[in-house]
């Protein structure tokens, strides 16, 4: 059993560009757009040329796009 800190440290799924696109409704070139602008959380390498965003990466920004366009 995990314990609430442990799932809270935990970065959860791996996600590719594939999933990225599907979680966000977002287009590959407007998230690496994103990226550019420091606007979209960056992957991060896992060995072999492989890259992958984190859950929990994804998850922190799906938030802060809502806190940001949440009417008052």
């Amino acid at each position: 059993m995990m314990s609430a800190a442990n799932t809270h440290d935990s970065p959860g799924r791996f996600f590719s560009i594939k999933d990225v696109t599907n979680e966000t409704s977002l287009s590959k070139s407007v998230i690496y757009a994103r990226m550019r602008e420091n606007r979209f959380p960056k992957p991060r390498p896992i060995g072999g040329g492989r890259v992958v965003w984190l859950e929990r990466d994804i998850e922190a920004w799906k938030q802060q796009v809502l806190s940001a366009s949440s009417p008052p």
